[in-house]
């Protein structure tokens, strides 16, 4: 099993973009993409295994969202111990594609591996991701 932990708050895959250059639409990946990307894999490769992982895998992701600065101390607490999740953007999907895609050539040949994705939404004071690969 591989865990690692990407400190700050969670990410997500964005759409790719199309702009019109001259005459012709070109497509392009948003540029938060690009450096979220760079800082999951940055992380990555302190976890990289010596021969990338090859077969089925189970990929759980716990993203870790700040608590809003207006929520009473009750709420704050309920929210502590998992009573209220975060039920706001981004999408738990969105959260697993960004992270997922990222792994890839770092700790497995390509995503298509994982047959089983989990991803989590909670809050805590540190915001974070928690990455689990089995």
């Amino acid at each position: 099993m591989i865990r690692f932990t990407i400190y700050g708050k969670p990410q997500q895959k964005r759409r790719h973009r199309t702009a019109v250059r001259g005459k012709y639409a070109v497509q392009y990946n948003p540029e938060e993409n690009v450096e979220a990307e760079a800082t999951i894999q940055a992380v990555a490769m302190q976890h990289r295994p010596e021969q990338l992982l090859d077969g089925p895998l189970i990929v759980e992701i716990i993203a870790y969202f700040p608590i809003p600065k207006s929520v009473s101390k009750q709420k704050r607490k309920d929210m502590l111990a998992g009573r209220i999740r975060p039920t706001v953007k981004p999408d738990w999907d969105n959260i697993g594609k960004i992270y997922s895609d990222a792994l890839n050539n770092i700790i497995y040949p390509d995503d298509k591996q994982i047959v089983t994705g989990i991803t989590h939404k909670l809050y805590s004071e540190t915001p974070r991701v928690v990455i689990d690969i089995r």
